[in-house]
């Protein structure tokens, strides 16, 4: 059985080109991506959006594929839409 969650955490280095492909890549088996932003990464609110935004530009460019994204704290929560 094919889980259907992939949870990811952002630590002290940050979001780097590995971390996006790394996010891509678990959208081809997966439906849901939950994203965690560390504390000891930033505890600025306004930052982990600007972040969760970056993301989703980053994800749009190289998945092609429609998502929804929502920010709940420091967690970041990515869901593939569905197809009709």
């Amino acid at each position: 059985m094919v889980e259907k969650l992939v949870k990811i955490q952002i630590g002290k280095k940050g979001i780097t080109p590995g971390l996006i492909k790394a996010i891509a890549k678990s959208f081809k088996n997966r439906e849901w991506v939950k994203i965690s932003v560390l504390k000891s990464h930033s505890r600025n609110k306004e930052l982990i959006k600007k972040e969760a935004e970056y993301i989703c530009r980053e994800l749009e460019k190289l998945t092609n594929k429609k998502y929804f994204a929502r920010i709940i704290g420091f967690t970041i929560s990515i869901r593939k839409w569905r197809k009709k």
